[in-house]
């Protein structure tokens, strides 16, 4: 468990799914989550209108106008917790949604049979979101780390909804319960230079990506880390203590509007 404050702890548990599906591949991810009549109603109900998404402020003080509600699941990614999600945590900017639905239809072809997942967004108008720190226009996405295992795709600890957040890497990207898992980190640098491609084309660019800096050997170290660490891509240098250790499970994103 990562030493960070138990109110944290207390209160993201209660968007937690309780249940965790015990599968080792990605084919039988898909098959056993389905997309529930109560989360096909809550999207119908709060997809959003035609007019496009405003984002005022900072992510870390601003509002969403016109946010738009990610869908729970597409072919290959998903939306990590029910609780979350009719929670009403998983609104963007029409702009970041785009980039990120045209980004795993790219991946479709690229990296067939894969599963990503999309962790928290934002509230439908914005505003704080407890506990992140920004999350508050409709720019922001917390992306889960894709993980291995025996040289395979590993998706067990996909499944544990916002107890997710509490999962604990070492400085090598190691699962520190299971040290046969392992952080995907060319996989990582992969995806956001598509989401950086992706971002460009919808009219926005990446402003920041925050990793636990200890990771970031890691990541630059790999095919694609060494193209990401070349690109115009910022990854944060120095976060705080907490905030570090609160980002070795997923890689979070802000989005900026050109």
């Amino acid at each position: 468990m990562k030493h960070i404050p138990l109110i944290l702890v207390l209160l993201l548990s209660q968007i937690s799914c309780s249940q965790v599906v015990d599968v080792d591949n990605i084919e039988d991810s898909i098959k056993v989550i389905q997309l529930s009549p109560e989360i096909e109603a809550y999207y119908n109900e709060y997809l959003g209108n035609d007019l496009p998404s405003e984002s005022n402020g900072k992510v870390s003080n601003g509002e969403l106008i016109n946010g738009k509600l990610i869908p729970f699941k597409g072919v290959n990614y998903e939306y990590f917790s029910k609780e979350s999600y009719l929670g009403g945590r998983a609104f963007l900017n029409d702009k970041v949604l785009n980039t990120l639905l045209t980004t795993y239809t790219s991946f479709e072809n690229l990296l067939p049979n894969k599963l990503f997942y999309v962790m928290e967004c934002a509230n439908e108008h914005g505003g704080k979101l407890f506990p992140h720190r920004t999350h508050q226009n409709g720019l922001s996405v917390d992306f889960m780390m894709p993980l291995i295992k025996d040289g395979k795709p590993y998706t067990f600890l996909d499944t544990l909804g916002a107890d997710h957040y509490w999962l604990e890497f070492d400085n090598d990207g190691k699962y520190v319960d299971d040290k046969s898992i392992s952080i995907d980190f060319n996989l990582v640098a992969q995806h956001i230079l598509e989401l950086n491609k992706e971002a460009k084309l919808n009219g926005l660019k990446i402003k920041k990506v925050i990793i636990n800096t200890n990771l970031k050997d890691e990541l630059f170290a790999t095919q694609y880390g060494e193209i990401l660490k070349e690109s115009d891509v910022y990854v944060v240098q120095k976060l705080s203590t907490l905030i570090n250790s609160l980002h070795d499970d997923h890689y979070h994103i802000d989005f900026e509007v050109k």
